[in-house]
């Protein structure tokens, strides 16, 4: 055990890592992962938000019942299609760090081979940490972290859901205020993704933005930024917690020798 606690403090676990390896990940194989959360997410939340939110805004704005039942299904959809990227991107994320090259087709096999547990899961968390948050900001956070790599270990180790929280607390553990920063550091290159892509947009089509917020409904224009922006942002975080879980499970574990074919067999 002594040996073991001696080995983790020599290695060591950085943030410059983990987003280093992520994108590394996103420029080496940019169709695998930014095809994945096109295909899996940001195109389904296209087709939703034209056709739901069309037929929402011509049903009229005192359909109250609507309009909870669409938020509700819209989260509902954007929760299972995450998920779904998360679990298909890891494959993309462990091949880069195998130093090999998934393809998308192996992405898209890997996150409907585990889409039910993803699913499973993806409800659990979202119990959990509504629970934290509304008993206080900080127990959320503190769940947030600790579950943080709960899907590429359910995707990689092919353990059950429960067991896979258990695995993400423990790689978590010693290295929660790090991570922490990273994912403060994330929401804030998210938060300056969408900032340059929506001014260059609104810059050129103010009027018919306003149009657009007046009607209810939204342009094409507006459809094909909000879908490039989701692609980005999907790729881009799935891919970093996918490599948080890389980094965590070298520095806790040492590097794995397993090959893709055992992880994904």
């Amino acid at each position: 055990m002594a040996t073991s606690a001696a080995s983790v403090e020599r290695r060591n676990f950085s943030i410059g890592t983990v987003l280093s390896r992520a994108f590394g990940t996103l420029g080496s194989n940019p169709v695998a992962t930014f095809g994945t959360a096109f295909l899996f997410g940001a195109l389904p939340q296209l087709l939703f938000s034209y056709f739901v939110r069309a037929d929402l805004a011509n049903a009229g704005a005192g359909n109250t019942l609507a309009v909870i039942v669409v938020s509700l299904g819209s989260y509902a959809l954007s929760l299972i299609l995450s998920m779904l990227v998360q679990g298909g991107l890891v494959r993309a994320t462990v091949a880069h760090a195998d130093g090999q090259r998934a393809s998308i087709a192996d992405c898209i096999g890997t996150g409907l081979s585990v889409a039910v547990p993803l699913i499973g899961l993806a409800i659990l968390t979202t119990i959990g940490l509504m629970i934290g948050f509304a008993l206080l900001l900080v127990p959320g956070i503190i769940l947030f972290i600790m579950w943080s790599v709960s899907v590429p270990v359910l995707v990689t180790e092919r353990i059950g859901i429960f067991a896979a929280f258990g695995r993400s607390r423990a790689l978590t553990k010693g290295a929660r205020w790090k991570i922490f920063g990273l994912f403060v550091l994330m929401t804030i290159l998210v938060w300056i993704l969408y900032a340059v892509i929506f001014a260059l947009v609104a810059a050129g089509g103010i009027a018919a933005f306003a149009v657009e917020a007046s009607s209810g409904t939204l342009s094409p224009t507006s459809l094909v930024v909000s879908t490039l922006a989701g692609t980005l942002v999907m790729a881009f975080w799935s891919v970093t917690q996918a490599s948080l879980y890389v980094s965590l499970s070298d520095w806790k574990d040492g590097p794995q020798g397993a090959s893709l074919e055992d992880i994904f067999a």
